[in-house]
């Protein structure tokens, strides 16, 4: 069974190594080295390397990780907080509703 990789548009890529740097400076700015960072996280040197990197192949459970530890977890939490995009498809969907004829019953 083969194993297939997401593909991550160039965009996306740009993204995640701007996280990559973001946590390398909230590790800088809290005095925290990598290893100490291992210790708390448990996760190997390579993957907080690649983490600090941006690298699409880590879990973003690991990641996660990473920012729990760094006291900035629950910012994860507002991605897709304010789905604008999602409110006016939802808008676009109930005003076409609205609309709509219902269908009449015939009395019998």
């Amino acid at each position: 069974m083969s194993s297939r990789s997401a593909v991550v548009f160039p965009k996306d890529l740009r993204m995640l190594k701007i996280l990559g740097e973001n946590i390398s400076l909230a590790m800088k700015r809290r005095k925290i080295t990598q290893t100490r960072l291992s210790e708390r996280t448990g996760l190997s040197m390579p993957t907080l390397r690649n983490i600090t990197r941006g690298e699409p192949s880590v879990s973003i459970g690991h990641y996660l990780v990473v920012l729990s530890v760094l006291g900035l977890a629950a910012d994860l939490g507002k991605v897709a907080l304010d789905d604008e995009f999602g409110r006016r498809l939802q808008d676009i969907e109930l005003l076409t509703a609205k609309h709509k004829k219902k269908p009449t019953r015939l009395s019998s």
